[in-house]
């Protein structure tokens, strides 16, 4: 489901979202995944949907959903280190995602001579003052662009604005793979400092990735830094949050992950027989591909359980190991994420 058929089906009538927002759950409301991850030491979605954190050999860290957040907003993402690494090997790095499909991308015009600017804004805290290196990074071409912005004051919430310009060089897929990647550099060794952050757009040069990067976030266990209030719009200038109805950004994200959180019921085909149980799930949304399904047993805890049919609007379940005139459950989570 797009971004559009996703407002037209008029999810929740509290008001109607102009979209121009390109990030999904950019103030940190969704975590359905739980709200906090400890002992994070490689990549992957934890807490707040949407954000994947991609930690290569560079520190511990806890991952999780914040009350601490600026005026006007509810949740943070925070990212805490629990395991100090102050001396990094050259190509560790540590980097907070969020990856964007092409097909919502090509209004951007990106590729043409009327390649358009963005801004990109969000509110941070930190323990540690310092600059970080934010990224657009082209996934498609391996391109990118960077912007610096800097922690002025320790614990304390600033919002940061970054304009980047348009590149006319190449453009975005026009399809549900990941296009564009929005960096947050939190960490790195010397193979993504050595060079210069690019302020136009570039072939991929690893030595710049994180050349304006100062924070170096790994070398303490007293270090965090708090995210949320992520917009990402056209033009040059940032205009005020766009706060979605709850129901409508869960719906964004369930295009990419979905857990029911409750039990579903796989039923007997006749009521003598054993084994022989199906059940099924329509999910809420339809999702961006067939996604992996993991289930596990709910009720019963024994036996074969397995997909009999998995698509990108729902999933059929089996067991073939249920005794006669038994019932069981299955509770799972579907991920198709970028």
């Amino acid at each position: 489901m797009s971004l559009t058929q996703i407002k037209q089906s008029n999810i929740s009538s509290d008001f109607s979202p102009s979209y121009r927002n390109l990030i999904i759950n950019g103030a940190m409301q969704i975590a359905q995944r739980g709200t906090s991850t400890t002992g994070v030491t490689s990549a992957g979605y934890f807490a707040c949907d949407r954000f994947y954190y991609y930690v290569d050999s560079i520190g511990t860290w806890t991952v999780e959903q914040s009350t601490d957040a600026p005026d006007g907003f509810g949740n943070s993402l925070k990212l805490s280190c629990t395991t100090a690494d102050a001396s990094p090997a050259v190509g560790d790095r540590a980097i907070l995602q969020h990856r964007i499909e092409g097909q919502f991308l090509q209004h951007l015009a990106k590729g043409t001579t009327s390649a358009k600017k963005v801004t990109l804004s969000f509110w941070m805290k930190s323990n540690k003052t310092g600059n970080m290196q934010v990224n657009l990074y082209d996934n498609d071409n391996d391109r990118f662009v960077s912007g610096t912005v800097t922690v002025n004051a320790s614990a304390t919430w600033e919002k940061k604005t970054i304009t980047f310009v348009g590149d006319t060089v190449s453009g975005y897929d026009n399809d549900n793979a990941a296009s564009l990647l929005i960096e947050w550099w939190i960490d790195s060794g010397t193979t993504w400092t050595s060079g210069t952050a690019p302020t136009t757009w570039q072939a991929n040069s690893a030595g710049d990735r994180n050349a304006g990067g100062t924070l170096a976030l790994a070398d303490s266990t007293s270090n965090y830094v708090n995210i949320t209030g992520v917009q990402l719009e056209v033009g040059e200038s940032a205009t005020e949050f766009e706060h979605r109805p709850y129901g409508t950004e869960l719906s964004l994200c369930q295009r990419y992950y979905y857990d029911p959180l409750t039990y579903r019921w796989l039923y007997a085909i006749t009521t003598s027989d054993s084994g022989n149980r199906r059940g099924h799930s329509d999910y809420p949304v339809t999702m961006r591909a067939t996604p992996t399904v993991t289930p596990t047993w709910g009720q019963y805890t024994s036996g074969t359980l397995g997909l009999q049919f998995s698509s990108t609007q729902g999933v059929t379940f089996y067991s073939d190991s249920v005794p006669a005139g038994s019932y069981t459950t299955v509770i799972f989570t579907a991920e198709a994420e970028l």
